[in-house]
This record gives C-alpha cells, sequence and structure tokens, in this order.
C-alpha cells in the first residue's frame, strides 16, 4: 500500500480563505481609490471602493483663482481698473466662496489714482460639459476705496460688479477626472456641493 505524503502546512486550504483573500482585495482597492482621489471618502454599496464624495480644499480654489489674475479693464472710457492679490475665503454659513482683492482705479474724474479693496463672492455649481466645479452668480458683498472714489460710489460699485461677472462666473475650480467618475462601466455625477471651513465636500451619485 503506497502512502501519500501529507500536505505542506502552506498548502493546507482554509475554509476562511476565499472570504479573506476577496476582504482583503476590497481594503486595498479602497485604499488605491482614496490614494487616486482628491481625499475623497469611500462609500457602502455595491461596490465599498467608490467614493460617495470628493473633496478639494480651500488651497486648491485659491490656486486656481490666481490664474485669473491680475486682471486689468477699462470701463465705459472712464475707469481704468487694476485688481491683484486675490484671496480666497469660504463661507459655509452662505455656502459661497468668497475673493478678497486689492484695487487700484485710475480716472479723468478723480484728482488721482485711489487704491483700495473688492470683496466677491459666489455660488458653486456643476457643469457637466467640462466636469468642472464652477463659480456661479457671482455678487460684490463689499466695496472699500480711499480718496475721492467715495464721491463716484455708483460707478465704483458698478465696476465692482462688472469684474465680479468677468472674473466669476462659470470658472472652473476643480475639474475631475473621466476615472473619478466611472467605475465598471457604472457612471457617476457630482450632485450637491458644501462648502466647509476647511474645504469643498461634491457628494457623488450614480446617473
Amino acid at each position: 500500500m503506497i502512502r501519500r505524503a501529507p500536505r505542506a502546512p502552506h498548502l493546507l486550504r482554509s475554509p476562511h480563505a476565499p472570504r479573506a483573500t476577496r476582504r482583503a482585495f476590497l481594503l486595498s482597492a479602497c485604499a488605491a481609490a482614496g490614494a487616486a482621489m482628491s481625499l475623497g471618502a469611500c462609500a457602502t454599496g455595491t461596490f465599498p471602493f467608490i467614493p460617495d464624495h470628493y473633496t478639494f480644499s480651500q488651497q486648491q480654489v485659491q490656486d486656481a483663482v490666481l490664474r485669473k489674475f491680475p486682471y486689468h479693464r477699462s470701463v465705459q472710457q472712464l475707469f481704468e481698473v487694476a485688481l491683484t492679490n486675490p484671496v480666497v475665503t469660504l463661507l459655509p454659513d452662505r455656502n459661497r466662496v468668497a475673493v478678497h482683492v486689492d484695487a487700484h482705479l485710475e480716472s479723468p474724474l478723480m484728482q488721482q489714482p485711489v487704491n483700495g479693496a473688492f470683496t466677491l463672492s459666489s455660488e458653486l455649481a456643476y457643469d457637466a460639459t467640462s466636469r468642472s466645479v464652477v463659480l456661479r452668480s457671482p455678487s460684490v458683498d463689499s466695496v472699500d476705496m480711499a480718496g475721492n472714489a467715495a464721491a463716484y460710489a455708483q460707478q465704483v460699485n458698478a465696476v465692482a460688479a462688472l469684474a465680479a461677472t468677468q472674473l466669476l462666473t462659470n470658472y472652473p475650480v476643480y475639474t475631475f477626472k473621466p476615472d473619478q467618475l466611472q467605475f465598471a462601466g457604472v457612471n457617476y455625477e457630482p450632485d450637491t456641493i458644501t462648502i466647509l471651513t476647511n474645504g469643498i465636500r461634491v457628494q457623488i451619485v450614480e446617473k
């Protein structure tokens, strides 16, 4: 009678091995997905490693807005306006993004150029065509100008409103990569956008 040699311990099959392997795969896939996205969070559901949201930072918005500056425009041949040094602030209580800029105005109506600042703010929306989160519905929150510009407050406010429209309307502050919105043949799209104190959270839902 031929006796079979006992199997080496490392070749013995555990009944829990498939489950453990599958769990390890899901955990590693979740970690890989987390590394690929912008501070994304893993979600529960059919695919545990698909994020239910992405979060991008205030600094990313700051870097995007900075590319629009310096801004120089002539307005109605009455004002030469120069805007510089944008500083982005998140306003979670209003769910808006604010941009504070230094302003320099020159005009034949004024004896000398004046300096000051504009504070503009905007909502955020998702533009499906460009796959981008964009600034939308900008407004002027405040205008603070020195010198004799106060006598021309109406015109200066019109300059600020024009700057808000030209600078911020539909300007992209974050663009999704195609692979961030698709997995295993399933397409996803951004939904609710929430501004937090330390970043911007974009909910991701299945199309």
